[in-house]
């Protein structure tokens, strides 16, 4: 899909293209920096594993909720004033053209705030040690999304039998039905939650490509 049929033959070419893009530039700088920080300070323990393992064990139903509540926002007037977060509209785009690379990733200025947002709400709440740690789970999760992301967006197309499944539930989300599959790492949040059904069993949506709002 991204950048044409033959753009990706590998899974080596979709990294290096994947490389070239900011958004992993930038989460992966973030993510170094953060590493450096956790060897300076020290003070190493089994907390090191617990934090980071419980924001891991919490992403499905993360990545759900706000592909729910927030991709999936549809513009509201409240006080005479129209609400359409910036991530919203990018999302709309990029279900209206899911070929387009650019929108494929979370938009610079959301993702610049979620980094920030990350390191300002976890390293304050608990030791340094322990918050450098929980900050490296916390990037390596937000990297993991939009390296799968990219993936299933590009023209590398699955070889193993876990992230065919992924593939194709998100292609059934974007082509089939913009109200179920909304996992893009995993489904296990769909599963738990009721939005994966059989595809057989759901109906062609005709707002898959608009998300039910009317641009213009």
């Amino acid at each position: 899909m991204v950048g044409g049929e033959d753009s990706a033959p590998s899974l080596g070419a979709a990294a290096h293209t994947f490389a070239g893009w900011r958004s992993p530039q930038l989460i992966a700088a973030a993510f170094v920096l953060t590493l450096a920080g956790r060897v300076v300070v020290g003070n190493w323990s089994w907390w090191d594993l617990v934090v980071p393992a419980a924001i891991v064990a919490a992403q499905p139903f993360t990545e759900w909720l706000i592909h729910v509540f927030l991709l999936h926002f549809k513009p509201r007037t409240v006080g005479g004033r129209t609400i359409d977060p910036l991530v919203a509209r990018k999302h709309r785009a990029h279900h209206a053209d899911p070929k387009d690379a650019s929108l494929v990733f979370i938009p610079m200025p959301a993702l610049l705030a979620l980094v920030l947002g990350l390191a300002a709400v976890l390293l304050p709440t608990m030791p340094l040690s322990r918050g450098l740690s929980a900050l490296l789970g916390a990037y390596a999760v937000l990297f993991a999304y939009e390296w799968t992301h990219f993936l299933i967006h590009s023209s590398y197309r699955p070889r193993h039998r876990a992230y065919r499944s992924i593939w194709r539930a998100h292609r059934n989300h974007h082509f089939r039905n913009e109200h179920y599959w909304f996992g893009v790492t995993t489904n296990l949040a769909d599963h738990v939650l009721g939005t994966f059904p059989d595809r057989g069993a759901v109906e062609v949506s005709p707002t898959a490509r608009t998300l039910g709002v009317e641009v213009g």
